[in-house]
């Protein structure tokens, strides 16, 4: 058994926009210097080798030099992170894409990516004496939260917006979570979520207003190198909402270069969003200068429902970086995209991940995307808890 000192490498934490260093060994939410997100910092070991992967869990804890989690006792897992990356050889006929692979996160707990993120922030609250805490949640958080809070054997108060298919409100309450309705979006539940804090105590799990979900989430980028034998796709298409993912991935890409164990090539990134919620396509274009003030309206991909992210700047940054793009579709062409793919791949795929096919249909049309490129969708959770208003 390794010791807590040696269980994780990680040094510090570091504003997003001008590099201010805090302590990692208190709790943080997000950088007051900047008002932007606190980016975790490591030590990226010489001695933490691709080889030392070999023979270890088939978690995103086999990574656990790259996690925040200083003592494993701490560590709250369901058994999430190892998604396959599977070959859709329909869509590579019908598409005339011999390149294409989908990674599908909707076997994780709880049936969606969140688990990621969620198991790394309820682990470090578990580490800082936490119990209780609290999230904003467009549907799939939620019930990630509540599922390892009561792993963990904390408190879970789960804030949701009314309109949210049942099954999500259903799980929370299954899992013993304090549910909390609000009429409106995502940004009008972390609006209830800081009155809460007036008068509670509790660890708040916001998207990157804390560290750690970001650090779950970057164990994608870590899995498709491994699984695609340490060569980067060309181009990912990603559901962005709030954006952790695609930000985590392309920090994965930069550690792993750090450590040698990826060269310099980078996937183009390509957020894909919804048309009724757009806020990174508008900035992207010119049309607003950030999205403090956007109105969005609700899509039927719940996780798209995102008006205010963030970590917006980010976001952007990643995209430029990565010579990628933003992208809306409307939902009743995710919709259509869900039942191709269940129809030709026995997969039903939440709409957030239907959305990428549309994506990709479209900047193929465009000439944005080659049919020669190795291209990687990844979808985000599973489509069975989506089944009210998809069939």
């Amino acid at each position: 058994m390794q010791t807590a000192q040696q269980f994780t490498s990680l040094s510090h934490l570091a504003c997003s926009q001008c590099g201010q260093q805090y302590s990692s060994f208190e709790v943080h939410t997000f950088a007051p210097c900047c008002n932007q997100p606190l980016v975790a910092q490591y030590d990226l070991p010489n001695s933490f080798s691709k080889q030392m992967l070999r023979g270890r869990e088939a978690t995103m804890w086999r990574y656990r030099e790259v996690l925040p989690v200083r003592d494993p006792v701490n560590i709250v897992s369901l058994g999430e992170g190892m998604t396959p990356i599977l070959t859709p050889h329909h869509l590579r006929a019908k598409y005339a894409l011999p390149g294409l692979l989908i990674k599908d996160e909707s076997g994780n707990p709880t049936g969606s990516f969140k688990a990621r993120g969620l198991s790394a922030a309820v682990s470090k609250a578990k580490e800082a004496g936490a119990h209780t805490c609290i999230v904003p949640t467009a549907g799939n958080a939620g019930g990630a939260l509540a599922a390892y809070c009561a792993a963990a054997g904390m408190k879970a108060i789960v804030v949701m917006p009314r309109h949210t298919p049942q099954v999500f409100k259903d799980e929370c309450r299954l899992y013993g979570a304090d549910l909390v309705l609000v009429d409106g979006l995502i940004s009008d539940c972390a609006k209830k979520v800081a009155e809460l804090k007036q008068t509670i105590d509790c660890f708040d799990i916001s998207t990157l207003k804390e560290p750690w979900r970001l650090e779950g989430k970057k164990t994608m980028g870590y899995e498709i190198a491994e699984q695609l034998n340490w060569e980067l796709p060309d181009v990912i298409l990603y559901p962005t909402g709030g954006g952790t993912g695609l930000i985590g991935m392309w920090k994965a890409f930069d550690e792993m270069e750090r450590m040698g164990w990826v060269g310099s090539h980078r996937p183009r990134m390509i957020a894909v969003q919804a048309a009724t919620c757009q806020p990174i396509v508008h900035t992207w274009h010119g049309a607003q200068p950030n999205c403090r003030n956007y109105v969005g309206r609700p899509s039927i991909a719940n996780g798209l429902a995102v008006p205010n992210p963030f970590a917006e700047r980010m976001i952007l940054q990643v995209l430029r970086d990565s010579q990628g793009l933003p992208i809306a579709v409307p939902d009743a062409d995710m919709i259509d995209a869900v039942k191709v793919i269940a129809r030709l791949e026995g997969l039903l795929i939440a709409p957030e991940g239907g959305a990428l096919l549309v994506a990709l249909r479209e900047l193929l049309s465009q000439g944005l995307i080659g049919h020669e490129e190795k291209i990687l969708l990844l979808n985000t959770g599973s489509g069975y808890k989506y089944l009210e208003n998809i069939v």
